[in-house]
């Protein structure tokens, strides 16, 4: 990035092949401000293009993935002024990120902070982890996607509690009702949110971000939509170097050597 962020850390050499995006405003819970989501879409832009970069983790800290958006800069708001000031675009050029992203989690994951988790693709959760959309106690909804994402992926009831009473849940009913991905302690939460990167980050690079691509395709289409979507991006791997080693390579009983070309 041009300029050095002021309330994320990058380390786009995590490990090899694995970018780290970590919200760093700890007093604020990393409340999510305008600021921050400017800097943390910034990040995922310039990711996105990096050839060696191919699988991305999301993480806070051990107390608070994120709490909220930072409510301080909406207090004194018009309805006009939201508009104006159109944050959700950010939230839509985010969603836009091609390569994988693993959201770890600590803490609260709570408001903004739970609609980033579920922007992402995945999401390892520790035992300590809570998210919830508690908009509704402070007289307004989720607007980042709480409504929808939290109800295509844990149902009707389980979303309208959520959503209606506030309610937060932990790591084991979010692990039951699918939200996330899997539960460990706290203290290896992000060894484990690595250890899944590592698997995506050796294989095809081309092939993820189609995969990526047709699974996300799942919840904006129908069933028919969605196999010829999927079809399309299936035959066009037959295009890349990476389906010739990968199929080669199992054909030949070895392991698999991906470009990502």
């Amino acid at each position: 990035m041009s300029t050095t962020p002021e309330f994320i850390l990058v380390n786009a050499q995590y490990d090899k092949h694995i970018a780290l995006i970590q919200l760093n405003r700890p007093k604020e819970l990393n409340a999510l401000n305008l600021q921050l989501m400017g800097e943390l879409r910034d990040a995922l832009k310039q990711l996105d293009v990096d050839d060696e970069v191919r699988c991305i983790i999301l993480t806070g800290n051990e107390k608070a993935f994120a709490a909220g958006a930072d409510i301080k800069q909406m207090a004194g708001k018009t309805a006009i002024d939201m508009l104006n000031i159109d944050q959700f675009t950010t939230w839509d050029s985010i969603k836009k990120t091609k390569k994988p992203i693993i959201a770890a989690v600590s803490g609260f994951a709570l408001g903004g902070g739970c609609e980033l988790c579920m922007t992402c693709d995945m999401i390892i959760a520790s035992e300590t982890a809570k998210f919830g959309q508690p908009e509704i106690k402070i007289g307004v909804t989720p607007g980042a996607g709480g409504t929808q994402r939290l109800t295509r992926v844990v149902g009707k009831a389980l979303a309208m509690e959520m959503v209606l009473t506030g309610k937060f849940i932990g790591a084991e009913e979010a692990l039951r009702a699918g939200l996330i991905n899997r539960v460990v302690p706290v203290e290896l939460y992000m060894n484990e949110a690595l250890k899944l990167a590592k698997e995506i980050a050796a294989l095809s690079p081309v092939a993820v971000k189609l995969a990526k691509e047709s699974v996300i395709n799942a919840f904006n289409s129908s069933l028919d939509e969605g196999l010829q979507f999927e079809r399309k991006n299936f035959y066009l791997l037959f295009a890349s170097e990476d389906q010739k080693e990968g199929m080669n390579a199992f054909v030949e009983k070895r392991p698999a050597q991906f470009s990502g070309k």
